[in-house]
């Protein structure tokens, strides 16, 4: 059973791991092709939040956001193979942030080809979301394991 759970947070933590290690590659000074595709991306939201909330969202560069993916997609990845709810959390952190300006359907008629895409794309990755809640979910209802101490046996005699 043990080695099963591994195999298989291994598994789901590839696709953050392989996907931090394509993006670092392809980094550069300007954050690559990530920063390219997120640029426009990330216009959009901004422009959604300061009009639909009124809430004022700050400057930042493309780059530094990429860089932060990178970060929580491999620090993440890399402690949740080894079970750690850290490694859930930066995860969790990740998909909160990327999920609603990465996979933007919202912005498309529903007759478009780009609005069934990315509503595929999101509800995949809202499926990983839900995988990440499940695991911290289940890793803290366990009670930890609690170190009996050896009761010494009594000589009777």
């Amino acid at each position: 059973m043990a080695f099963t759970s591994f195999l298989g947070r291994v598994l789901f933590a590839s696709i953050f791991i392989l996907s931090a290690y394509q993006e670092f590659n392809e980094f550069g000074v300007d954050g690559g092709l990530a920063a390219k595709a997120l640029k426009p991306k990330f216009g959009v939201f901004t422009s959604h939040v300061q009009s639909h909330a009124g809430i004022q969202v700050p400057e930042i560069e493309i780059k530094h956001l990429v860089s932060a993916a990178i970060f929580l997609k491999g620090i993440g990845g890399i402690l949740f193979i080894f079970g750690s709810s850290l490694g859930a959390y930066m995860l969790i952190i990740h998909q909160l942030i990327a999920i609603p300006i990465l996979y933007d359907f919202y912005n498309y008629d529903n007759e478009e080809k780009e609005f069934n895409q990315l509503f595929l794309k999101f509800t995949q990755h809202m499926a990983l979301y839900g995988a990440l809640l499940f695991f911290v979910g289940m890793k803290n209802s366990f009670p930890r394991r609690l170190h009996k101490k050896k009761v010494p046996k009594t000589k009777t005699g």
